[in-house]
């Protein structure tokens, strides 16, 4: 299933049918009145959040959403029957953004979470509504309202409780599979990963979901590279894990380019909690390490020492971010083990 994260769609809600003008006919009936019916409600445009959804991959081969219009109203007091409905599907983590792409409509971000996008037309009322002890036969009957018509953006940002930070092969990838079940692409060339990845990665009680971005480059904010579009999917996230390669000609040079690019993206994402660890220690010795680990935490505070490849540091690394990751957010072992069925 290819990864798609904003999408256009062109949405319309259904017009309200037309009130009936009509009168009552039956034979030794002289005068049967007006009898005509309203008109039905046309059918209203929702957005709901479902589980089992990563990606708005389904949008890209439909962006048209027309709810049907409401039926005309008919003689003998009948109303019309009202239009159906349609309900846009989206992944949780969605945000509904106006044509502009920047007012924000709406955020779904929990399971069942609905929004009205389009509310569809009332049905106008048929000539019956209208009579009065001075008009006995009026002959006039509302057209129903229109539709709204409208166009929207779909932007779909992941939930995750951390995220992973850092410029092409700094080894974001190679943390997640070390960590989780995730099996994200993996390769000695810049720009392995093209879209997020998802992984639980579990440490002593706990389990967490850590989000994967393609990696940062000087100008990304400018467009250069993959540009910086994919840090809306760690905006949600409670921690970020900055990966810096300790083989790198200037690990501290990397650590200020992502830090720059981070300010340039703008909102919050600057102030989050960002954990700064030293990756792929394995290939350095040990007075190497001593010497990129100094210069490091002095720009950068605080640094871990870890190699996705040998394993070395990553549960300490774990247990810093668990700790940054409130206990409403994480999902604990015991409790999973309880949800699974009974077995004799």
């Amino acid at each position: 299933m290819k990864f798609l994260d904003l999408a256009r769609v062109q949405i319309r809600s259904g017009a309200g049918g037309a009130g009936a003008a009509s009168f009552r006919r039956e034979k030794y009936i002289e005068f049967g009145g007006p009898d005509g019916g309203d008109g039905g409600r046309g059918g209203d445009v929702v957005a709901e959040a479902v589980d089992g959804l990563n990606t708005l991959i389904d949008f890209r081969y439909q962006q048209h959403f027309f709810a049907r219009n409401g039926q005309g109203g008919m003689g003998k007091q009948r109303t019309g029957a009202d239009g159906d409905d349609i309900v846009l599907r989206v992944p949780v983590g969605t945000e509904i953004l106006d044509e502009d792409q920047e007012t924000v409509v709406a955020d779904l971000t929990a399971v069942g979470d609905r929004v009205m996008l389009a509310e569809g037309g009332n049905g106008g009322w048929g000539n019956l509504r209208f009579k009065s002890s001075t008009n006995q036969a009026p002959r006039r009957a509302n057209a129903g309202q229109e539709g709204v018509e409208r166009t929207i953006w779909l932007r779909l940002k992941l939930i995750a409780d951390a995220g992973l930070l850092g410029l092409p092969n700094a080894g974001k990838s190679t943390f997640l599979a070390a960590t989780s079940n995730a099996r994200p692409k993996i390769a000695d060339y810049p720009f392995t990963t093209m879209h997020p990845n998802l992984g639980v990665v579990g440490v002593d009680d706990a389990e967490f979901l850590i989000a994967d971005i393609p990696g940062l480059i000087e100008g990304a904010h400018e467009g250069r590279g993959i540009g910086d579009r994919f840090l809306g999917h760690v905006e949600r996230c409670a921690v970020l894990l900055h990966l810096v390669d300790a083989t790198a000609e200037d690990p501290v040079a990397d650590w200020r380019t992502v830090v720059g690019e981070l300010e340039a993206y703008g909102g919050v994402l600057a102030q989050k909690p960002r954990v700064t660890a030293l990756n792929k220690i394995d290939a350095l010795d040990e007075d190497e390490r001593a010497e990129r680990r100094a210069a490091l935490e002095a720009a950068a505070g605080p640094v871990h020492m870890m190699s996705g490849v040998s394993r070395e540091g990553l549960t300490d690394v774990l247990r810093v971010l668990r700790a940054e990751i409130s206990d409403e957010r994480v999902r604990h072992k015991k409790d999973a083990e309880e949800d699974k069925p009974w077995r004799p």
